[in-house]
This record gives structure tokens, C-alpha cells and sequence, in this order.
């Protein structure tokens, strides 16, 4: 039985279908799993590396923001991989489309309509984007990260929180010890999701004396500011230069670093958002400010129960991020923000969209929304 995975771009596209291509394979031996995607996006560096076959469209899943000429051929790209998409579909046959949506999946899903390949889409904001309100009415079903989301889409809507990485059974005391932190240090873990982020970086810069004498800081960087991190390191006294701790990037190591922080400062992405809450980490969430203030209306509900604090974006700076390090005094404040924020996790919820793409598959009825609910909140096997 052959399933399809389609997106690209950004690390909040990709490593959601990657969980679910792991919950997949743990299902079903006999899936073959492929994946699409584009052009200069993450998935060329990290989709092989999860031994899928890759087939990439000409049309770029990263985009730009800028007026460019590569920008003002995006249209041509996009017209092009219509009828590249419709062989590609009619040659590999796949029996259902798991896609998490974005620029990638518009031929691959047009393509999937006039084929008769049910697909489903999983949409991770709680407002959901342009291009996520035109495919969904193409698709057979969509999961959603937020309830609120579904009022925005049309046909089945299933409400299963974003698929992440297995982060619930992480023990504390040995992911620590895996990470070389003292048992009874302070940690913060800042990242800016899966692109470079200079303004975290320009904070971290001006903060970062302060921090080390408060806790130890790991500092996901992105490989362009890995170099300056290392320098900036090399500047620290030797007394606490081993407190900070900068990585370029962080793979199946994430999972220790969410499970052994006190505290987690970072984008307001709904794979951040869903890691942290899995977790149950206080989070001082910072949204980034562009794509239609879709990160905003994610760190809204994670502020709103009391999980987190929100910091905008243009205030975001080293004075800013000390300000935050202040609560890391407040062990009764940190324990009712991580309670708070773990009772918005969903740690099933890869395994709930793998049923719904392999109720699609087999040609099943799709399952009662509240079955899958329970799954993607651990009430149910």
C-alpha cells in the first residue's frame, strides 16, 4: 500500500508529516511510503536522511518575501508543476495523500482531485492560511491543531493537535544527564524554530552575561550564527563559559533539550507550541511577526491558559529576555505555567492522523471525531 506525503519549506511543515510517516511505519509493515516536495526547502536535507524516496517539484516550497526575480517567476513554477504533479500521481498510483499544506501541496492536491485520490490535509494554526482554505476543499478530510480551526474549513474536521516526535515518556533526570546539566541547575532553551533567527541571536548577545550567572543557556542558533555563538562563548568568563551551550541545530537531541528545560523561549509555531505543551514546559513565546499573524493566534491560546508569556516581536531584545530569566526564581510561577502547559498537549496526535490517513487508504469509514480526539490526547490506545 503506497502513501504519498506532500509539503516542503519550513521545519513547521515538514517535521509534523515526519512524525507521522514514523506512527505509519509503526502501524503498517507493508506501507511504502514516498514523499513530494520542491524546490529549496528543508525537505531536500531532511526527508532522505528518514530513508524516504523524494520526488521534488519544480515550484519552490520556500519562498521569498522580498521582490525578486526568483519571486516573480514562482507563478511560471506553480504552472508548471500542475501537470508534473498529475504524472507523478499517475505513475506512482498511491492508494491516499497526507499532506500538511503550504505552496507544495496546491498541484499535488489539484492533481489528487481530478485522480480520485482521497487526501488529507492537517492544518496547524488556529486561523488557517489562505492556501489551507483552498485545498481543503479539495481534500477528503482535514485534522486540525486547534478546535477554533475548524470553523474556517469546509467537510470533516478533526481536531488531533500537531504531530510531533515522541516527547512524552522523556525523563527528566536522564535527559540531563544525556545533556552533561547538574540536576538542580536552571535551564533556558531559546530557539527560533527552524530557520536563523537574528534577533534571538542580537538578544542572546546583549543578555547572555546576565544569563549564565542565572542558568545554563542552550541556544539553538541555526548555521549561519553558529560561528558568531562560538565566539561569543569564547568571550565568557572560564567560571561559566560552560553554561552556555550554542548548537547549530538539534535532531533526535530536541527531545532531551524539551525534557531537561525549565523554561523554553521561542517562536510561536504550532510544532513549537505542540513540543512545548507535549513537554509541559513554560514557555516565553515571541510570534513571529509576518504570515498573517497566524503565530500570534497560536500564542494567544497557550498565553490565555496560563502556560506562557507572550513578548512581541519588535520588543524582543536582551532587556527583554533578562526580564523573562526572572522567573526562573519563581519555582511556585514555573510549576503552575508547565501544568498549565501540559494540559494543552497532545501526545497522540500522530498517531491519530496515521488512522485517519490509513482509514483513507483502505477505504474505511473515517472514524468518530471524539475516537480521535481521545487518541491524540492519550485517553485512548
Amino acid at each position: 500500500m503506497r502513501i504519498l506525503i506532500a509539503g516542503g519549506g519550513t521545519g513547521g511543515h515538514i517535521y509534523p508529516a515526519l512524525a507521522v510517516v514514523r506512527s505509519l511505519r509503526a502501524r503498517r509493515e507493508d506501507v511504502d511510503l514516498r514523499w513530494v516536495g520542491g524546490r529549496r526547502g528543508l525537505e531536500f536535507g531532511l526527508v532522505p536522511d528518514e530513508g524516504l524516496p523524494l520526488d521534488r517539484l519544480w515550484l519552490r516550497s520556500l519562498r521569498s518575501v522580498d521582490l525578486s526575480l526568483p519571486t516573480l517567476l514562482d507563478p511560471i513554477r506553480l504552472g508548471a508543476s500542475f501537470p508534473q504533479a498529475m504524472a507523478l500521481l499517475g505513475r506512482l498510483r498511491p492508494a491516499a495523500i497526507f499532506t500538511t499544506g503550504g505552496y507544495v501541496a496546491l498541484p499535488v492536491v489539484s492533481a489528487a482531485a481530478a485522480l480520485r485520490v482521497p487526501v488529507l490535509l492537517w492544518e496547524g494554526n488556529v486561523v488557517p492560511g489562505r492556501s489551507a482554505r483552498v485545498i481543503a476543499r479539495l481534500v477528503r478530510a482535514v485534522a486540525v491543531s486547534f478546535a477554533s480551526a475548524c470553523g474556517g474549513l469546509p467537510g470533516p474536521c478533526y481536531v488531533t493537535g500537531t504531530p510531533t516526535r515522541e516527547l512524552g515518556s522523556a525523563d527528566r533526570g536522564e535527559a540531563r544527564q544525556r545533556l552533561g546539566i547538574p540536576g538542580d541547575a536552571r535551564l533556558m532553551l531559546i530557539f527560533g524554530g527552524s530557520q536563523a533567527v537574528r534577533r534571538f541571536d542580537s538578544a542572546v548577545e546583549a543578555a547572555l552575561p546576565g544569563l549564565v550567572e542565572k542558568a545554563y543557556v542552550l541556544h539553538l542558533t541555526g548555521h549561519d550564527a553558529y560561528g558568531g555563538a562560538l565566539a561569543r562563548k569564547e568571550r565568557l568568563p572560564a567560571t561559566v563559559r560552560d553554561r552556555y551551550r550554542p548548537h547549530a541545530f538539534l535532531r533526535d537531541e530536541m527531545s532531551d533539550a524539551l525534557a531537561a528545560a525549565d523554561m523554553v523561549v521561542g517562536r510561536a509555531g504550532s510544532s513549537t507550541i505542540a513540543e512545548v505543551t507535549a513537554v509541559g514546559v513554560p514557555m516565553i513565546v515571541v510570534p513571529y511577526p509576518h504570515a498573517a499573524g497566524h503565530q500570534r493566534a497560536n500564542a494567544r491560546l497557550l498565553v490565555e491558559a496560563g502556560g506562557g508569556e507572550l513578548v512581541d516581536d519588535e520588543d524582543f531584545d536582551g532587556q527583554a529576555l533578562a526580564a523573562a530569566a526572572v522567573l526562573l526564581d519563581d519555582e511556585p510561577q514555573l510549576s503552575a505555567m508547565g501544568a498549565a502547559s501540559r494540559s494543552l498537549g497532545r501526545p497522540g496526535a500522530a498517531g491519530a492522523v496515521a488512522e485517519l490517513v490509513l482509514a483513507l487508504a483502505e477505504r474505511r469509514p473515517l472514524p468518530d471525531p471524539a475516537a480521535v480526539e481521545a487518541r491524540a490526547t492519550g485517553r485512548a490506545a
